[in-house]
C-alpha cells in the first residue's frame, strides 16, 4: 500500500450517522430498489435553514433564504422546505412548475438563470420575482407583461464588476448580470418600463469561495442602492447568492495531508496516488510542479452560516468600515441568499453495492467495482474528495485491516471511474457490501447523472425519524404532514 493510508474520511452528522448504523436497512433498500440508489433526509434540510435564520438573527436583519433549486431535483426536500418560511431559487421552466406544485407560492419564488420565452411568461403570470441579467432580458420581460395585460412584475437587477477604494479588489467576471460600468442604461430602462416592471433591489452571482470578492461584491451592491433610491426607485433588497460552501472532512489534518502527498507523487517522490498519473489539475514539468490543484476545499471550517456571519462582519472600506450587516440594517434593507450546497449539507447518501473485487496488477491496489456510474456518485466531478463508508453485507464478517482500492463504475467505459484517487478503506470490501458515499446532497446526487448504455439512474428514497426508528418512502410520495414527515 506504500505507507500509512491516507484517510479522508467524511464528516458526519447525527442523522447521517444514525442511518449508516442502520446497515440493515440500508441494504434492504438496495435489495428492494436497485444500486445505485440515493436516500435524502428532508429534516436536516428544515434544521440547516434554522441555522441560516440564526445568523439572521444574530444582526438583526430580515430578507430571505432562498434554496437553490438546481442542487437537488428531490420532490421530498423540496416539499419539506415548502412546510417552512424559506424561498427557492428556479432557474428552468421545469424547477418554476415543479415549485408550484410542491407548495411554494409565487412571492417566495425568484426566477434565475438563463431564461426562455416560456420560463419568463409563467414567471410573470404567477407573479414571481425576476432576476433580470441585463437590457435584453428586461425588454423581453417588459414586452411579456404588456403583450399579456399581466401584472406589474417585481425585479431584482443582477450586476458584476464590483471595485472597491484601497487595496484593489476586483471581482472576476461573470456570464450573469450586467457590468456595473453599464449601470446607466439598465437604469434608464428600468424607469423606462417603470409600469410593468418593479425594481426590488440588487443582485450578484460569483463563482467564488472567496470573501474578499463576495464582501466587495455587496458593498458595490451598497452603493447601487444609493445611486437607485436618488433616482425615486424603491429598492429595498440585496441578494448576494450562493457559495457559501460545506465542510465534507472530518479532519482537516488528513485534508493537508493528503494534498501534500499528492504533490509528492506528482513529482514522483512517492509511489503514484491516482490511476494513471492524474494530476488534479498539477503536472510535472522537468522536476518542477506546474499548474494549480483544481479540488473543492473539501476541509472548510468556515463554511455555510458561518461564512455568511463572516461575510456579514466585514468591515465596507467605503462605508467608513463600518460592518456589512450594521449598514444593512441601518438602511432597511433586506438581505437575500441562495445557498445550494450549504442548505444541502449532511441531507443525503449515495448507495452503491460492491459488485467485483480483484487484486490488481503485480497484487497492488484492489479494483473495485460497483453498480453504479461515475456520473451517479459525481463528487469528483465537482472536485470533491471523501472516503465512502463500507457497510458489509454480513457485520459479523471480521475486517482484515486497511486496504487501499480503486473504485471503478459499471460502465463500460475506461473512463467510467468513480473516483480517479485511490481510496484507503480501514476494511477490504466484498461484493454485496454497499459503499455509502456521504453528503451528496448538493449537487453530487443527480445533477450529472444519467441513462448511458441504458442504464438506469439512481432512484431516490426520501428518510426521516420516527419513535426513535427510521421511516422511508419514495421521494415523490414523500408530504410534509404529520402522518408522514412529521412537520406541522
Amino acid at each position: 500500500m506504500g505507507g500509512q493510508p491516507l484517510y479522508l474520511a467524511p464528516r458526519l452528522g447525527e442523522r447521517l450517522r444514525s442511518l449508516l448504523e442502520s446497515g440493515e436497512l440500508l441494504h434492504t433498500l438496495t435489495d428492494a430498489l436497485g444500486s445505485p440508489l440515493n436516500l435524502v433526509v428532508p429534516d436536516q434540510l428544515a434544521a440547516n435553514l434554522e441555522q441560516f435564520r440564526s445568523v439572521y438573527r444574530r444582526h438583526q436583519l430580515s430578507g430571505q433564504v432562498f434554496f437553490a433549486h438546481k442542487a437537488n431535483r428531490s420532490s421530498a426536500l423540496l416539499r419539506r422546505l415548502a412546510a417552512t418560511d424559506a424561498g427557492v431559487d428556479v432557474a428552468s421552466l421545469a424547477e418554476l412548475q415543479h415549485v408550484l406544485g410542491a407548495g411554494f407560492t409565487p412571492d417566495r419564488v425568484m426566477a434565475t438563470g438563463p431564461k426562455n420565452p416560456e420560463f419568463l411568461w409563467l414567471a410573470a403570470r404567477t407573479s414571481v420575482t425576476v432576476a433580470v441579467d441585463g437590457c435584453d432580458e428586461l425588454e423581453q420581460l417588459a414586452g411579456l407583461v404588456r403583450k399579456h395585460a399581466l401584472a406589474r412584475v417585481r425585479v431584482l437587477l443582477r450586476l458584476w464588476g464590483f471595485e472597491t477604494s484601497g487595496v484593489r479588489v476586483l471581482t472576476r467576471r461573470s456570464r450573469f448580470g450586467t457590468p456595473v460600468s453599464e449601470l446607466e442604461p439598465l437604469l434608464e430602462a428600468v424607469e423606462r418600463h417603470g409600469d410593468v416592471v418593479d425594481p426590488v433591489g440588487v443582485a450578484y452571482h460569483l463563482d467564488t469561495t472567496g470573501l474578499g470578492e463576495k464582501a466587495t461584491a455587496l458593498e458595490g451592491c451598497l452603493r447601487v442602492l444609493e445611486e437607485c433610491r436618488s433616482r425615486g426607485l424603491r429598492t429595498v433588497a440585496v441578494d448576494v447568492g450562493g457559495g457559501f460552501g460545506a465542510d465534507y472532512l472530518a479532519d482537516g489534518e488528513q485534508w493537508e495531508r493528503y494534498t501534500t502527498e499528492l504533490t509528492r507523487a506528482v513529482l514522483g517522490t512517492r509511489p503514484p496516488l491516482t490511476w494513471g498519473g492524474h494530476g488534479y489539475g498539477l503536472r510535472n514539468e522537468g522536476g518542477t510542479l506546474h499548474g494549480s490543484l483544481g479540488l473543492y476545499p473539501a476541509h472548510r471550517p468556515v463554511a455555510g452560516p458561518r461564512y455568511l456571519d463572516e461575510l456579514l462582519t466585514r468591515p465596507a472600506v467605503s462605508f467608513d468600515g463600518r460592518p456589512l450587516a450594521a449598514l444593512l440594517l441601518e438602511h432597511l434593507y433586506d438581505l437575500h441568499i441562495e445557498p445550494g450546497r450549504a442548505l444541502l449539507d449532511q441531507c443525503g447518501l449515495t448507495l452503491a453495492k460492491v459488485l467485483e473485487v480483484r487484486t490488481g496488477e503485480d497484487g497492488g491496489e484492489l479494483l473495485v467495482r460497483l453498480a453504479a456510474k461515475a456520473d451517479d456518485v459525481a463528487l469528483e466531478e465537482h472536485g470533491v474528495l471523501m472516503d465512502p463508508v463500507v457497510v458489509p453485507r454480513d457485520p459479523a464478517r471480521p475486517g482484515d485491516g486497511p486496504v487501499a482500492v480503486h473504485l471503478f463504475g459499471s460502465l463500460c467505459l475506461e473512463t467510467d471511474l468513480v473516483t480517479r484517487r485511490t481510496v484507503f478503506l480501514p476494511r477490504r470490501p466484498a461484493p454485496g457490501d454497499l459503499l455509502v458515499f456521504a453528503n451528496t446532497a448538493g449537487y453530487c446526487m443527480d445533477f450529472h447523472a444519467t441513462h448511458a448504455q441504458r442504464q438506469p439512474v439512481a432512484r431516490k428514497v426520501a428518510a426521516w425519524q420516527e419513535g426513535g426508528a427510521w421511516r422511508w418512502c419514495l421521494d415523490d410520495q414523500y408530504w410534509p404532514i404529520t402522518s408522514v414527515g412529521g412537520a406541522q
